[in-house]
């Protein structure tokens, strides 16, 4: 059966090569498309889910308002002709201790680290650059994050646990015209500058970290903002970073601090994520409509124009499961040529496109290229949208041809 099939197409070669052509570009197109999305989302994802805490508490935020002040006794007494406005926050996490021992205590925390953030205005000779700093001790940091994979220079842990040292990113050492090993004053605003050493340099390919962004330790980032002991966030990471957001949502209900989870920081990004995976799912739709229409025109053609062959096949004894066989075959046999010859052609542009040349931290990995997922995923569904495709579609014919009379066929001198 499956040699009657191949013949059946053979015989009409130019259709069979154009909808096979459409089952290869579509597939190919499926994958090469798919493999850079993903690529770029596999990069980006790493960024915002390993750069950085999953989750983060820091000092809580209120904003004030005429209720804010209802817990004096004259309160009732008090008419605004304005009402009050701005921010009542706190410039600390009230409690860090309970902090800590719930934090410990939770099976789903892996590490966390106390942090201090402060922004600062880093000063070398006339060059002045606004920015960060982040105090905080760099064994736990480096556990929270993946920080020592970004350093080009120096190693992280040498900011050590004082010192006055500290390392920066790239973008902002060039802004700043200095070197490593050399010192430079930083001030938060409300005290005398400090002279900080330089003892490492990292890139993480992120502008907005590498252009401001400078550690320290956690003692030193106190003493510059002038509040031993004191620390304004709490960066935790934990074991299943996709349900950092019910995490959070839960501390929320038992802490007046501000939690927020990584998805929550980062909902812009991952609202475009959405987007492209709706492209994708398009595509895809439309990769199914256009090949099932091509493979059922040239199936119904096949029918159309074979029926004398139908009415022999009929004659010598084929039932009308072995014609609804023989072109359910035909389309089989496109699917799994088409989508196979796909897949390769979808690999050899994924492999072409991974040496273009980008710039660093754009799209790219650490080499500079474009970064481009070879997931396993993304070729099964590939070939399983080819074989669905072709096979939907040769249904409807092969139905078609197998309920064909023999008697009717010649009575009506089909070809």
């Amino acid at each position: 059966m499956m040699f009657l099939s191949l013949k059946h197409l053979l015989t009409r070669k130019k259709q069979s090569v154009l909808i096979l052509l459409g089952i290869i570009i579509g597939t190919s197109a499926y994958v090469a498309i798919s493999g850079m999305m993903l690529g770029f989302q596999t990069k980006l994802m790493d960024q915002l889910v390993n750069n950085d805490a999953h989750i983060r508490i820091s000092a809580r935020e209120e904003l004030l308002t005429s209720e804010s002040l209802d817990s004096f006794p004259e309160a009732e007494h008090v008419f605004w002709s304005l009402p009050p406005s701005g921010r009542k926050d706190s410039a600390k996490i009230q409690y860090p201790l309970g902090w800590f021992e719930k934090l410990n205590k939770d099976h789903d925390v892996i590490a966390f680290v106390p942090q201090v953030n402060i922004n600062v205005i880093f000063n070398r000779a006339s060059v002045t650059v606004a920015g960060r700093m982040i105090g905080a001790d760099p064994l736990k940091q480096e556990r929270v994050s993946n920080i020592q994979q970004y350093m080009i220079s120096g190693a992280f842990k040498d900011i050590g646990t004082s010192g006055s040292r500290i390392i920066l990113g790239k973008a902002l050492m060039q802004s700043l015209g200095a070197r490593q090993s050399e010192t430079i004053l930083i001030t938060s605003g409300k005290g005398p500058s400090m002279p900080f050493k330089i003892v490492g340099v990292f890139d993480t390919g992120s502008k907005n970290i590498d252009e401001n962004t400078v550690f320290t330790s956690l003692g030193d980032a106190q003493k510059l903002r002038g509040s031993p002991s004191e620390i304004t966030d709490i960066a935790v990471k934990i074991e299943q970073p996709d349900l950092a957001e019910i995490k959070s949502a839960e501390w929320k209900t038992s802490s007046h601090e501000k939690i927020m989870s990584w998805q929550e920081s980062s909902a812009s990004i991952l609202s475009v994520f959405k987007t492209q995976d709706i492209v994708r799912n398009s595509m895809t739709i439309s990769i199914i409509i256009v090949a099932g229409f091509g493979i059922y025109n040239i199936l119904s053609i096949l029918v159309t124009q074979k029926k004398r062959d139908i009415a022999i096949l009929r004659s010598m004894g084929f039932t009308p499961n072995d014609i609804v066989s023989l072109f359910f075959n035909q389309g089989l046999i496109l699917g799994i040529l088409g989508g196979v010859i796909g897949l390769g052609l979808g690999f050899i542009i994924c492999f072409l496109m991974g040496q273009i040349e980008i710039v660093p931290g754009r799209m790219g990995s650490s080499t500079g290229r474009m970064i481009i997922s070879y997931d396993l995923i993304i070729y099964v569904k590939a070939i399983i949208i080819a074989l669905l495709s072709s096979l939907f579609s040769s249904i409807f014919p092969a139905r078609a041809a197998g309920s064909l009379d023999p008697m009717d066929i010649i009575r009506s001198g089909g070809q």
